[in-house]
């Protein structure tokens, strides 16, 4: 086990998305059981009460998010909307990248833990601290490098999704390093604060050390592969490191509320659609796709308001812990952000994948190559197209057993626990 640091670790969830809040509790967790010191800031969010009902202690850093504000962040972001924006206004990057710094030097913060919150890529250059993440999930270099990328079925580069799937493939797999989809806006500010910038999307998600929370079975590179990567090409900061972690997913400590109990025990096939970070409209197309096979449909409703889908078929919940939804469920709809497939898989249970962005899209690949699950366009899943794959799916045991068997191999390793230790490396 890695020393203890002197000082603070500093986990920094972006609670505009549920999925990185969860993740970044799971980390503090494992961080506590190492005996660490850590703090929790944030700029709030919609999932800021998350913190508050399992009473975590965390202190607001800057200007608080609104709903509002954290639906529009979320629509702003990679793979909703336009590449050419930085989710974040050029006034809230200075904004808080400066309050961040600030923290930072006061809490005596040794290392800071970006769950998705990008402006600490500035932050942590003012501050002179090093950050890890692991919002890059499976989407890190050997994989393109390796030429192990799929074609994405939508593409974040005008144009390209009409090309044979061979060039997309190859487009694909020569890396993300190459493009600045939203960048602009962190090197502008990065400019003025004269701190080092963000030279690509691939950065974007990247820190000085990034987990990759991934198997090596699934993700098909070696654990010494990841450690001996150095970002020798263009497109990265020269302190970017990788190493070796594991699954990483929502373990809520909230009940399943009796309503949902109730219709998850009067048996039948049953459908959980999860589609936490899209809009109320693509969930709406995708509950309408779903009706005309003979199932159950529960849907997590998050923020949207969805009641009025609701008949003796079909219940909306709320925040929902998935992780005790999931292995009581026949197959999951998910947008492919890894915390929810990976749930999924350690519980068993196939899923189909509606990715967004190019990460969610390598999620889903690796499953689908593992037999365990099926990627599609929202655009297609809201055609019969959906229905006829989920149908087979279910009738297919074949897709159940490909999920229980990386399920068994998801049970021998503490995913948190290995993202704690390096973290607590980083800090030494």
């Amino acid at each position: 086990m890695a020393t203890v640091p002197a000082g603070p670790i500093c986990v920094l969830p972006h609670c505009a998305y549920l999925s990185e809040t969860s993740r970044m509790l799971a980390i503090r967790t494992a961080l506590l059981a190492r005996g660490v010191d850590v703090v929790v800031a944030t700029h709030g969010g919609t999932h800021e009460r998350l913190l508050r009902e399992l009473g975590v202690p965390y202190d607001i850093v800057g200007p608080r998010l609104d709903d509002s504000r954290s639906r529009r962040m979320v629509l702003d972001g990679p793979g909703i909307g336009h590449p050419g924006q930085s989710m974040w206004t050029d006034d809230e990057i200075r904004t808080y990248a400066r309050a961040e710094a600030d923290y930072f030097r006061e809490r005596r913060v040794r290392v800071a833990v970006t769950g998705f919150t990008l402006t600490a890529l500035l932050s942590t250059r003012l501050a002179q601290i090093p950050l890890a993440c692991e919002h890059a999930g499976s989407f890190v270099p050997p994989l393109w490098e390796r030429s192990l990328v799929e074609a994405p079925l939508v593409s974040p580069m005008p144009f390209t999704q009409w090309l044979p799937v061979a060039v997309r493939r190859r487009l694909a797999n020569l890396g993300t390093n190459r493009v600045g989809l939203h960048c602009s806006g962190f090197n502008r500010v990065a400019h003025e604060l004269g701190v080092e910038g963000v030279p690509s999307f691939s950065q974007l998600l990247l820190g000085d050390v990034t987990i990759v929370t991934e198997i090596p079975e699934v993700l098909g590179v070696a654990p010494g592969d990841l450690e001996a990567w150095r970002p020798t090409r263009p497109g990265y900061r020269a302190s970017t490191r990788l190493t070796a972690g594991g699954p990483i997913y929502a373990e809520l400590d909230v009940p399943v509320p009796a309503r949902v109990e109730s219709f998850l025990a009067a048996g039948g096939p049953t459908v959980y659609v999860a589609l936490t970070s899209t809009t109320a409209d693509a969930v709406r197309a995708v509950v309408g796709a779903l009706r005309s096979l003979d199932v159950r449909l529960l849907v997590a409703g998050t923020v949207h308001e969805l009641s009025d889908l609701e008949d003796d078929r079909v219940m909306v919940g709320g925040v929902l812990p998935s992780h005790r939804i999931m292995p009581r469920v026949d197959l999951a709809v998910t947008a492919g952000g890894q915390g929810s497939v990976q749930c999924a898989m350690g519980s068993g249970t196939p899923i189909v994948a509606l990715p967004l962005h190019p990460e969610q899209d390598l999620n889903a690949s690796l499953i689908e190559k593992q037999g365990a699950g099926h990627r599609m366009t929202f655009a297609d899943a809201a055609t019969p197209r959906l229905a006829a794959m989920v149908a087979r799916m279910l009738e297919r045991a074949t897709y159940r057993t490909a999920a229980r068997r990386i399920q068994a191999l998801y049970a021998d390793v503490d995913g948190p626990g290995l993202a704690a230790e390096a973290i607590i490396r980083a800090a030494g």
